[in-house]
C-alpha cells in the first residue's frame, strides 16, 4: 500500500461561504410583502430581521398578530463615533408547552443626528420603561410613547452617557492628575 498523495483537483478547497438562507420568520415576512431585510442569525441562534423605522409599527402589529407576543427585551446601542444607533427588538412567540418557541430580533438602524422610531409601546406594554432607558442612555426618540423622559439620569442632564462619543464633563483621567 503506497501513500499517494490527492489530485491538485481533489485537493483544493472552496474559499467560498455558501449564502445563509433566511429563517421562518423572513420567509413569513417576504410572503407577506413586510419591507424588511434578512440579516443573518446571532450567535444564539436567533434570526435578526433588519427594519426601516417608518415600516417598523406595520411589522411589528403583523409580528404580534402571528403570536410574537413577547417583548424579551427592547434596547439600543451605538456602532461607532459618527456611525449609526440601533433600536433592537427581541420578540418570542410564546405558547403553551413550548419547549423552544420561536424567537426573531428586529434591528432598526438610525441616522445618529436625528434618532426617530415609532414607539412600540402600543403593541407590547413592555417597551414602556425599556424605550425610556434607551432614550435616557442613547438619545433615541421613541415618538409616540406615552412618558418619554429620562428614568436613570437627572432631566437636567446633557448629552447621552452611553453614546460611544460621549464626553463627561469635568471628566479627567487619572494618569492626567498625577
Amino acid at each position: 500500500m503506497e501513500n499517494e498523495a490527492p489530485a491538485p483537483e481533489a485537493a483544493q478547497t472552496s474559499t467560498e461561504i455558501a449564502p445563509v438562507e433566511p429563517g421562518p420568520t423572513s420567509r413569513w415576512l417576504a410572503e407577506h410583502n413586510m419591507p424588511t431585510e434578512f440579516l443573518g442569525f446571532a450567535m444564539d441562534g436567533v434570526e435578526l430581521v433588519g427594519v426601516e423605522a417608518e415600516n417598523l409599527l406595520m411589522v411589528g402589529k403583523a409580528l404580534h398578530d402571528q403570536g410574537f407576543n413577547y417583548l424579551r427585551l427592547m434596547c439600543g446601542y451605538d456602532e461607532g463615533p459618527g456611525e449609526r444607533l440601533v433600536s433592537v427588538y427581541s420578540l418570542t412567540h410564546c405558547y403553551d408547552d413550548a419547549d423552544k418557541p420561536p424567537e426573531v430580533r428586529l434591528k432598526v438602524f438610525l441616522d445618529r443626528a436625528d434618532p426617530r422610531v415609532p414607539s412600540v409601546y402600543w403593541i407590547w406594554k413592555a417597551a414602556d420603561w425599556q424605550e425610556r432607558e434607551t432614550y435616557d442612555m442613547y438619545g433615541i426618540v421613541y415618538e409616540g410613547h406615552p412618558n418619554l423622559i429620562r428614568i436613570l439620569n437627572m432631566e437636567d442632564m446633557v448629552g447621552w452617557p452611553l453614546r460611544k462619543d460621549y464626553v463627561t464633563p469635568g471628566f479627567y483621567e487619572v494618569q492626567d492628575a498625577l
